[in-house]
């Protein structure tokens, strides 16, 4: 079980790398507590924003990111001036908005990025209610890949199966090593099949403007 758990987010991990490569600064949007960039940020410039002071708290003590800002995250571009950032990143965020709020969210990303915006979210709605004490954990909308490549977006599947996992994307059925390890095999093959995946990684490349 130990073993799993370890290695259980490999492919995950390596594709968001991949995805921030050679950038020099990300805006980390909804950071929360504990940010999947803690492990991955090396000579790399970040900031994170969150609404909920609590998390912001804990993710300073762990010096995940160089700066911090308590704020509203659909209104990033009163933080920020345009282009501020040559990366945005949303993970497990979006489906903490209603529809119309995330859509804001997907205008006011594209004025502060300069290069792209990454975004996680489960495939469709994923019922979530809050936990660690923050009213804002519980979800309130779903996002399929047509939504996002409404607005331009490349959509691509993570973490294997839909129906596999449940509500933080735990593995719903025992014995959960053997479902566990196939979930672990099966991701890398789901990537190009995100209407299949339990989650979404929606990418848009921005034009620069020289």
């Amino acid at each position: 079980m130990k073993s799993i758990n370890q290695f259980k987010d490999i492919f995950f991990y390596k594709i968001i790398s991949r995805g921030i490569y050679g950038y020099k600064s990300i805006l980390d949007v909804g950071c929360g507590q504990n940010s999947p960039l803690r492990l991955l940020l090396k000579n790399i410039y970040s900031e994170g924003i969150d609404i909920h002071k609590p998390s912001i708290d804990k993710s300073e003590k762990r010096k995940i990111h160089n700066r911090y800002i308590v704020g509203d995250i659909r209104e990033i571009d009163t933080y920020y001036k345009p282009k501020t950032f040559d990366a945005i990143i949303a993970l497990d965020v979006i489906e903490h908005l209603r529809k119309k709020d995330g859509v804001q969210l997907l205008r006011t990303m594209e004025r502060v990025a300069r290069k792209k915006i990454i975004i996680l979210t489960p495939n469709e709605f994923c019922h979530q209610d809050h936990y660690d004490q923050n009213p804002y954990q519980h979800h309130k909308s779903g996002w399929n890949k047509r939504d996002f490549e409404k607005f331009g977006y490349k959509v691509y599947g993570l973490r294997s199966f839909k129906f596999i996992r449940g509500a933080c994307a735990t593995i719903k059925y025992k014995p959960w090593i053997i479902w566990g390890i196939i979930a672990f095999i099966t991701e890398p093959f789901l990537y190009y099949f995100p209407s299949l995946s339990y989650q979404l990684l929606a990418v848009k490349t921005l034009n620069e403007k020289k």
